[in-house]
C-alpha cells in the first residue's frame, strides 16, 4: 500500500499474476472435471499443460513491453523480481536476475501468442471466458507499460499490438446455431490434442537454474507441490439443497426452477415410499428442451446431472453434449456403432443431444439419421436406470421430431420450455459478467447496456442469442476499454475497473436508441425483492442506493427495464 492506502504497483501486478493463474488452472479443471470427453487422452496432465501456458503468457508480455523502450528501469527490475517469484517461487536480484531474463527473453521469441491462448479459442466451455482473459491481459499491460508512471509512445504501441493480436485469434463468436459455429464447436478434442503435441515440443519457458549451460533451460518440470496442487480435480459432493441453491442463484428462468423442484421433490417421494416398502413409480426421466440459444439449457441440465447425482439416481451425474455430428456417421453401418459409444460415454450421467431436430432433418431420404434415433430409443430404454437423455432445441423443430417418431414422443414426454431472457434479465447477466471479472459500471455505462439490450431484444427473432448476446457486449466492451486505456499516459486502478459508456458499443445499435441519462424521459422500472414492489425512478439512480416507499428498505440499483413518460 502507498501512503493513501492505495494497492502499489508491485502488489497489483502480483494480484493480478495471480489471477492469470488462477484463470487457467481454473479452466483446465473445469475440461478434465466436467467436459473429460474433449480429453481424449486420460493422462491427467491438462491442468499442469494449462498452468504452463499461463507462465508463457505473463512471461512474454512483459519482456514484450519492457523491452520496447530498450531499457531496464528500477521500476521494472522489481516488478521481475515479482513476475519470477509468481513463476518459480524464487526472489531473485542481481546477475542471476539478469541471466535468468535474458534467456527468458531468448526462449519468449519462440513463443507465438496464439499458442498461449489457443484453449479459450478452440475448446468451447473455455470461449465464456475469454472476457476475463481479455481484461487480465489489459491489466498486465498496463501496469507493466506504467511501471515508471508513465506510458512511453513505444510502450503504448507494443501495449495496442499486443490487444490486436489476441482480438485476431479471440474473435467474437457469434453463436448463432449456424453449421459453420457447430463445427467450429466440434474442433475441441482436436484443439486439446494440438496443445499436448505443442507441449510435448517443449515450447514452454522453464525455471531458472543460474548456470550458463542453455540444456538447464528444457521444458519446465512441475515441482513436488505444485503436483499436488494441479492434481486432477474430483467432482465435489453436492447435495440436493446446494444443487438446488446452485439452480436458484441462475438468473430468470422462473418457471424451469419451479419444474425442476417439482420433479426433485417427486423423486425423494419416491425414496421414502420404497424405504417404506410402497411400490414405486417407474417413470422416464428423459427429457425435452426446448428454446432459443443462450437460454441457460446447457447449464440447467448439467445441475439436473448434480441433482440426481446428489439423489443416487445417477451414479456419476457427469454431462456428455453433443449434436447430430456425434452420433451420425458417413457410412453405411457406421452410425449406430458410433451412437452406441456416445451413450457409453454418457452411463451414469446425462446425454444432452444439442439441435437434436437435426438427426431426421431430411425426413424418409435421411436413413443414416434414422438409424441414429432407433439406436438411440433402444439404449435409452434398456439404460434407463443409468442414464437421462435430454432432447434440445428450437421449439417447434423439436415437435415436429417427436411427431415423426412415436417412440420419441412415447419417451420423451417431459417437456422444459425456456423462454427468452427479459432485458432487465440481459443487463443482470451482464452485470454478473463484471463482479466475475473484477468490474465496475458508471451510471451512464449501465443505462446503455440497459438500452443495448433492449433494443436487440425489440428486434429478435429466434436466432437471439439471448445469454450469449450479453456475454458478447460485455467482451466488446473489454476490448473497447483495453483502447480507450492505451491511449492514457496515467492510470489508476479505478481507471482499470471502471466501464463507462463509451465503452459499451457493440453491432450497429440506431443512435436514437441511446437516449441520454438526464433526459426526464429517460426512466427504469426498477424491483424491491423484499417487498416485490415496482417502482419508476429517473434513469440516474442507476447504482445509486434508493428506499422501497413501501417497505422502506434500502437497496441498490443495479438493473431495470426501460420506461416512458412520468411515474
Amino acid at each position: 500500500m502507498d501512503e493513501f492506502g492505495t494497492p502499489s504497483r508491485p502488489s497489483l501486478f502480483s494480484r493480478t499474476l495471480r489471477d492469470c493463474r488462477e484463470l487457467y488452472v481454473s479452466s483446465g479443471e473445469l475440461c478434465e472435471r466436467e467436459y473429460p470427453h474433449l480429453l481424449d487422452r486420460k493422462d491427467g496432465k491438462f491442468v499442469a499443460l494449462m498452468d504452463d501456458l499461463h507462465r508463457a503468457l505473463v512471461l512474454k508480455i512483459y519482456l514484450s513491453i519492457c523491452e520496447a523502450d530498450r531499457k531496464w528501469s528500477k521500476q521494472e527490475r522489481f516488478l521481475a523480481e515479482v513476475l519470477c517469484h509468481h513463476l518459480w517461487g524464487e526472489w531473485l536480484s542481481g546477475k542471476k536476475l539478469n541471466e535468468t531474463m535474458r534467456r527468458a527473453s531468448t526462449e519468449s521469441t519462440k513463443l507465438t501468442w496464439y499458442s498461449m491462448v489457443r484453449p479459450f479459442d478452440r475448446i468451447p466451455p473455455l470461449r465464456e471466458r475469454v472476457g476475463k482473459l481479455d481484461s487480465i491481459v489489459a491489466r498486465l499491460s498496463n501496469i507493466v507499460a506504467r511501471a515508471d508512471g508513465t506510458m512511453k509512445p513505444p510502450e503504448a504501441a507494443v501495449v495496442r499490438s499486443i490487444q490486436l493480436e489476441l482480438d485476431s485469434h479471440l474473435k467474437q463468436r457469434t453463436y448463432d446455431g449456424s453449421s459453420e459455429t457447430r463445427e467450429e464447436d466440434r474442433s475441441g478434442t482436436q484443439a486439446v490434442e494440438e496443445l499436448r503435441r505443442s507441449a510435448d515440443d517443449g515450447i514452454y519457458v522453464n525455471p531458472p537454474s543460474h548456470q550458463s549451460d542453455s540444456r538447464d533451460f528444457k521444458k519446465r518440470k512441475t515441482t513436488p507441490a505444485e503436483k499436488v496442487e494441479l492434481a486432477k480435480p474430483q467432482e465435489p459432493e453436492l447435495t440436493v439443497e446446494e444443487a438446488l441453491a446452485e439452480l436458484d442463484k441462475l438468473i430468470g428462468l422462473d418457471e424451469i426452477k419451479h419444474e425442476v423442484r417439482s420433479l426433485t421433490n417427486f423423486l425423494k417421494l419416491q425414496q421414502r415410499r420404497t424405504a417404506a416398502g410402497l411400490p414405486e413409480t417407474d417413470i422416464a426421466l428423459h427429457m425435452v428442451f426446448t428454446g432459443n440459444p443462450g437460454t441457460g439449457k446447457t447449464t440447467v441440465a448439467r445441475i439436473i446431472g448434480k441433482i440426481y447425482r446428489a439423489l443416487g439416481v445417477l451414479e456419476k451425474g457427469h454431462l456428455i453434449e453433443t449434436d447430430r455430428s456425434g452420433l451420425v456417421a458417413e457410412y453405411a453401418g457406421q452410425t449406430g456403432p458410433k451412437t452406441n459409444k456416445k451413450v457409453d460415454e454418457s452411463i451414469g450421467g446425462i446425454l444432452f443431444i444439442d439441435e437434436a431436430y437435426s438427426l431426421v432433418a431430411n425426413g424418409s431420404e435421411d436413413p443414416y439419421g434414422h438409424e441414429a434415433v432407433q439406436a438411440l430409443l433402444k439404449r435409452a430404454e434398456d439404460d434407463r436406470k443409468q442414464l437421462v437423455v435430454i432432447l434440445a432445441g428450437y421449439p417447434d423443430e423439436m415437435q415436429e421430431l417427436l411427431e415423426s417418431n412415436p417412440g420419441l414422443s412415447s419417451r420423451f414426454n417431459r417437456k422444459l420450455h425456456f423462454v427468452d431472457y427479459k432485458p432487465a434479465e440481459l443487463a443482470a447477466i451482464f452485470g454478473l459478467f463484471c463482479r466475475k471479472n473484477h468490474y465496475k459500471l458508471t451510471p451512464e455505462a449501465r443505462l446503455k447496456v440497459i438500452q443495448w439490450v433492449t433494443w436487440h431484444y425489440d428486434v429478435r427473432d429466434k436466432h437471439f442469442g439471448n445469454g450469449r448476446a450479453s456475454r458478447n457486449l460485455f467482451e466488446q466492451a473489454i476490448r473497447n476499454m483495453a483502447n480507450r486505456l492505451s491511449t492514457l499516459t496515467e492510470i489508476s486502478e479505478e481507471q482499470l475497473q471502471l466501464l463507462e459508456a463509451s465503452d459499451i458499443s457493440y453491432g450497429n445499435v440506431p443512435e436514437e436508441v441511446y437516449v441520454d441519462i438526464n433526459d426526464p424521459a429517460c426512466r427504469v422500472q426498477i424491483h424491491c425483492d423484499k417487498c416485490q414492489h415496482d417502482k419508476d425512478v429517473p434513469a440516474k439512480f442507476l447504482g445509486q442506493k434508493v428506499v422501497c416507499p413501501k417497505c422502506k428498505e434500502q437497496f441498490q440499483v443495479e438493473w431495470g427495464s426501460l420506461v416512458c413518460g412520468d411515474d
